[in-house]
């Protein structure tokens, strides 16, 4: 394995880069390995039944595997990590404008998909801190991609490590390939901005009122992945002897949503954006799981683009093409849903799906039940999902 850390202290100083710089560069025959993390590279997995491989590749690059065909609930996590502190100016950290940037140049077998850039201490207690993700658009092209830190407590003494992880991508087999990966102690003023776009990790949930837009959905429909070749057209209750039409989630049921963006096209998105549904009722377990009774909300990327609540089945959306070629994987967001009678669930959603779905690459949301679970949702003309964001002016 190749690791150099780079000393030229005028050269850098010059772009506002401090005395000292982690680079691994992945030209060695072999990857050197130390499973804490402090001699050679870490990597594992967590929460479901994926496995990885961390390895070179012989042609200047090394290849993140996960195969995670075991799992079944797509709630995986999988992470390489290394120190990167030896040698490095962590005093510099001390002075107001200087924090840490991580870059990586990477490639994945699947898209869209994201990937996070972490960097964390042996003081480290919030790992949601100092981490961002980043849209992998496309497949099998490199993508360069950076975080810089805000406020972050790193200093002299400290042993600080730096990771990428995947998330939840399906339940196949990936690879993510690393070109080079490093870490600089930056003044933040002089250097650009990120590259990529970092996205905040659960970002809060932003004031309604601050969206321009709010578009109501143009079609929305349940099917039934027990019965994919019934239409569900009519899935509703009966209240006050009249029916009222709902969208449930749970069980071999999802909600399928599009809109018609038609307005918007060649237009940038701002920002990212609220997916809100209107709560008619919630079943769920009483005692809290993690990753259980929640929704989770994915892309449609393929299948029939223009079906209509009337006549749309499971079969009828797939049109012959997989599951997972149709349905992102990986999710946009799980979140829980609130149960009161009317009240609003706002789901973020990041920029990079808004402008999918405007540009028409993206061709609808998927809401589907993450545990056990039964949501019902209302879709009146007062109460039907909502895309709210902001567009460039």
């Amino acid at each position: 394995m190749k690791r150099l850390f780079l000393v030229g202290v005028l050269l850098l100083a010059a772009v506002g880069v401090s005395d000292a710089q982690f680079l691994e560069t992945f030209d060695d025959p072999e990857l050197r390995v130390d499973p804490s993390g402090v001699e050679g590279w870490s990597f594992f997995t967590g929460d479901g039944e994926a496995t990885i491989d961390f390895r070179t590749s012989g042609k200047g690059h090394a290849s993140i595997l996960v195969d995670a065909t075991r799992d079944r609930r797509n709630i995986w996590w999988a992470l390489v990590k290394h120190r990167v502190s030896e040698g490095m100016g962590l005093e510099q950290l001390a002075r107001p404008g200087w924090e840490l940037r991580v870059e990586a140049r990477v490639r994945s077998s699947h898209a869209p998909r994201r990937v996070n850039l972490h960097v964390n201490t042996q003081r480290t207690t919030d790992f949601h801190s100092h981490l961002m993700e980043f849209d992998i658009p496309e497949a099998e092209r490199w993508h360069t991609i950076s975080m810089t830190t805000r406020d972050f407590s790193g200093k002299p003494g400290d042993t600080v490590f730096a990771q990428m992880a995947l998330m939840d991508w399906g339940c196949g087999r990936y690879r993510l390939d690393v070109d080079y990966f490093k870490v600089d102690v930056v003044e933040v003023e002089r250097m650009g901005p990120d590259l990529g776009e970092p996205l905040p990790y659960h970002p809060p949930i932003p004031d309604r009122r601050n969206f321009k837009h709010a578009i109501s959905v143009a079609e929305s429909a349940v099917v039934d992945f027990a019965n994919p070749e019934v239409n569900l057209g009519g899935w509703s209750v009966l209240e006050g002897g009249s029916r009222r039409r709902l969208l449930t989630v749970g069980g071999t049921t999802w909600v399928i949503l599009r809109w018609d963006l038609g307005a918007f096209a060649g237009r940038r998105v701002a920002d990212g954006g609220l997916l809100e549904l209107t709560t008619h009722s919630v079943q769920r377990n009483a005692l809290e799981m993690k990753d259980f009774g929640l929704v989770r909300v994915v892309e449609i990327l393929g299948g029939d683009p223009a079906w209509v609540q009337e006549a749309v089945t499971i079969s009828s959306l797939l049109q012959g093409e997989t599951l997972d070629e149709v349905f992102n994987p990986q999710m946009i967001i799980d979140w829980p849903v609130i149960e009161a009678a009317g009240a609003k669930t706002l789901f973020t959603i990041p920029r990079p799906v808004l402008q999918r779905l405007i540009d028409g690459w993206t061709f609808g949301i998927a809401v589907t039940p993450l545990g056990s679970i039964n949501a019902a949702f209302s879709t009146g003309e007062d109460d039907a999902p909502r895309l709210l964001f902001n567009i460039e002016e």
